[in-house]
């Protein structure tokens, strides 16, 4: 099996102690990126078993931070597990209990590893969530903020606090507070940095008149600034002077002051002084300091990174990244940071320039459809012979992403657009549709009238270049079917030909020319026209469909199935009679049948039998999706599970296996987020190893996608067989890195010197003195090395197979 589609944009990032690396939350996994090419290096699996929530990196010291990488995962399946992130191997698990949505370990940077200090006990405060209180429960808190002693793996104390809802925690980078937003008010804590007891931390408030959505504390000074849900930002000065500090002097003495001589501040609050920034027109979604402090940055739904200079308090800005903003993560290196987007990137940023070097893409997640419009239009398509799905986007794009190797292909503009952070949405792309062989896209963009005015519908048709997924736009049709919608678009397998079906009551046959033949010579004109039309008895309609090698059109006339020639339009039968309107057609590879799909108050799944012109079987359910096999006579359909079977978190729906000619299902497996997902055949990898070794016929696998599009990839036939990644996708990986064909300790933890493996002669050892000696490189304390086991096999091996071969 092979997953993938997971969000980059779950929970913030983090980078490694030297920058290097970046580590996502990716689903069950940690994904980890070098942040020199963008490119995935290596995955933590198989510690977790539901949503990491949380990645806290282990500093490291000077000596040791060549070769050790340590961090901490949280998760909702309620454990904390310690890694070895260069190996990658899960090191320690903590179990918690209960599911973790935000953690922090404050202390963690005050004992770095390899450093000559004293290692002390870390302890982790975590934010879980209670499940034995119901959430109908009124002003029920289930939000729980625990403390772990990670180095003993146990709780310490009592409950630090309680909140309606899981809290996101966030931590100063010295270690010293942590803080929550709770509704209009700020909970700030003082960490013990020396000899932690959970009965030394202190505890103050800030209050505000809006609700909170983002803080951050200042590296440095006693500065905390907030963000609120109208764009305004609060900057407290001196903050905890009084309970913080220990001096009861200053405490009593700081109590009698008053508003005048507190600026800003509310509710007597434990600050100096309270100002108010304010540029964003919406919520602030995060706020960063420098590392230096001398510089805020803020960011939120209209996709623009504010720098404010916090002395002056003037700003400057980063515009059109395109997408709201979510998170900011500061390096290690004060030459790099990254900004995460709601559309599923994250881009790695020159900074202090903010020039965008590199742009990490996950697949482009669901968006919301215009009420009255979402049944019409394309939750994905797929480019089956290049193993891509094609994600319609908010942004009126295209996201052709492969499915093979988790990773986006190309980006096809359909529509121009300057991203504005509005809530009416007044144009969307309602369906794409790809041949069979991949080589012509169409589209359908329609712009919503506004009081009955300016409504347009515009039909695209789009020719690959040289390369895969690349498309340019060859014609676009305004109104192809007047001012009605259009329901399906379908391409002939074989043939430069498309066909469309309106709700108008009509469908469309459009070829596409290459010439034009008049007075016996040839005059070269190129774009898509209207071959013929055709109609049946007024009915709308809703859905078309070709048979696998093209000869046949059906097209559903609401109720009933139509079968035309596509050359000569004309029509050749007429099938069945539903009692609801049909909306999808699939005709099941190279037999006589087609399968049907129809909504409504009466759902139904009908197979159909072309040679008889009769209802073959059906079942009444409830279908979201269909895909028939083009090798085989199966089809696969992903029916949702009644309202009363619906649970949070459990399976809400069922993909079945049929063979076409028994009404049993040959094979079901129960999936979640099945509402807006689909299925789909596509041929197995060419590149993967595995498929390579098999002998026969080469399986077709079936891909299933959430409604999350989040996916997995597997043979219906045999699930034992286990369809790994592709290794093109690592050897890809390796060689953006500049990591192939590396020798010896390079091979495992990175270049140490400036090798040149395709040296003319041949060195008379088998690999090139470092500049730095072995001695040196190996030299150190045991507990900071890795151990033997780690690196000799590894090591040695690797020696062996790179040696050069001998010249001629």
């Amino acid at each position: 099996m092979i997953l993938g589609g997971q969000s980059l944009v779950s929970s913030p990032p983090v980078f490694s102690h030297d920058g290097k690396k970046l580590l996502v939350c990716t689903g069950f996994t940690v994904s980890i990126f070098s942040t020199s090419t963008g490119m995935k290096i290596t995955e933590l699996e198989g510690g977790h078993t539901d949503r990491v929530t949380s990645v806290v990196v282990v500093p490291v010291a000077a000596p040791s931070s060549k070769f050790i990488s340590y961090c901490w995962t949280s998760s909702l399946d309620g454990t904390i597990c310690y890694w070895d992130f260069s190996v990658p191997e899960l090191i320690k698990k903590v179990k918690v209990q209960l599911p973790i949505h935000s953690m922090v370990i404050p202390n963690i940077s005050c004992t770095p590893i390899g450093s000559s200090e004293k290692t002390s006990n870390h302890y982790a405060f975590i934010s879980v969530e209670d499940l034995t209180i119901s959430a109908d429960e009124n002003k029920a808190f289930r939000g729980q903020i625990q403390i772990y002693n990670l180095t003993k793996s146990r709780r310490v104390g009592g409950l630090l606090a309680e909140t309606r809802k899981p809290a996101l925690l966030s931590a100063s980078k010295n270690g010293e507070f942590l803080g929550i937003t709770n509704k209009r008010k700020l909970d700030i804590w003082k960490i013990p940095s020396n000899d932690f007891r959970i009965d030394e931390i202190k505890k103050i408030k800030l209050h505000h008149t809006k609700k909170l959505t983002a803080f951050a504390f200042h590296p440095k000074l006693r500065m905390v600034a907030g963000g609120d849900v109208t764009g305004r930002i609060l900057i407290w000065i001196g903050v905890g002077r009084r309970k913080f500090s220990g001096d009861s002097q200053a405490t009593n003495k700081k109590k009698n002051l008053t508003d005048e001589e507190k600026p800003g501040v509310r509710n007597n609050d434990d600050a100096d002084s309270c100002s108010t920034w304010h540029w964003h027109p919406s919520e602030i979604k995060f706020l960063s300091f420098s590392s230096d402090g001398a510089y805020l940055y803020s960011g939120g739904k209209e996709g623009v990174i504010v720098i404010w200079q916090v002395d002056t308090g003037k700003k400057k800005f980063k515009p059109r990244l395109g997408s709201p903003l979510l998170y900011f993560t500061e390096s290690p290196d004060p030459s790099l940071s990254c900004v995460t987007c709601a559309d599923n990137h994250i881009h790695l940023l020159k900074m202090p320039t903010m020039e965008i070097t590199k742009s990490i893409a996950g697949i482009k997640l669901p968006f919301s459809y215009p009420v009255g419009h979402k049944g019409l239009c394309t939750q994905v398509a797929y480019d089956e012979t290049a193993g891509l799905i094609a994600v319609p986007t908010e942004d009126y794009c295209v996201q052709f992403f492969s499915l093979f190797d988790n990773h986006e292909v190309s980006e096809v503009q359909v529509c121009k657009r300057n991203f504005q952070p509005v809530d009416d949405v007044t144009l969307y792309l309602a369906l794409v549709s790809v041949s069979l062989d991949g080589s012509l896209m169409g589209t359908v963009d329609v712009k919503i009238p506004e009081d009955g005015l300016g409504g347009l519908v515009s039909l695209k048709f789009w020719m690959r270049g040289s390369r895969i997924a690349e498309y340019s736009l060859s014609t676009v049709i305004y109104e192809p079917h007047s001012d009605a919608e259009i329901s399906s678009l379908a391409f002939r397998p074989g043939h430069r030909m498309a066909v469309t079906s309106s709700f108008g009551g009509d469908f469309k046959v459009w070829i596409h020319n290459s010439y034009i033949k008049s007075n016996d010579q040839l005059h070269q004109r190129t774009g898509w026209r209207c071959q013929s039309v055709g109609s049946y008895k007024g009915r709308p309609m809703t859905a078309a469909a070709f048979s696998a090698d093209g000869s046949v059109l059906a097209i559903a006339a609401e109720s009933v199935v139509t079968l035309w020639d596509p050359d000569s339009n004309l029509l050749v039968a007429v099938i069945g009679d539903t009692h609801s309107p049909i909306t999808s057609l699939s005709f099941i590879g190279n037999s006589e049948y087609l399968v049907s799909l129809t909504c409504g108050s009466t759902p139904q799944l009908a197979v159909l039998s072309t040679s008889k012109l009769r209802l073959s079987w059906s079942y009444k359910l409830v279908a979201e999706a269909l895909s028939s096999s083009r090798d085989t006579s199966q089809f696969a359909v992903l029916v949702l599970l009644n309202s009363q079977d619906k649970v949070e978190g459990k399976e809400n729906g069922v993909i079945l296996l049929f063979d076409v000619e028994d009404p049993v299902p040959v094979a079901t497996w129960m999936v979640k987020k099945a509402k807006g997902g689909s299925v789909a055949f596509i041929p197995a990898n060419p590149s993967s190893d595995e498929i390579k070794a098999m002998d026969g016929e080469k399986p077709s696998l079936l891909v299933y996608v959430n409604g999350d599009h989040e996916y997995i990839i597997f043979d219906p036939h045999n699930m034992d067989n286990r369809i790994g990644k592709s290794s093109r996708t690592s050897q890809i990986a390796l060689e953006e890195a500049g990591l192939a064909g590396m020798l010896g300790y390079a091979s495992i933890y990175g270049d140490l010197s400036n090798l040149n493996p395709k040296q003319d002669q041949v060195p008379e050892i088998t690999f090139a003195p470092s500049e730095r000696p072995w001695e040196t490189i190996f030299n150190g304390s045991s507990h900071v090395l890795p151990p033997l086991t780690k690196l000799c096999s590894t090591f040695l091996a690797s020696l062996i197979e790179k040696k050069p071969s001998m010249s001629e």
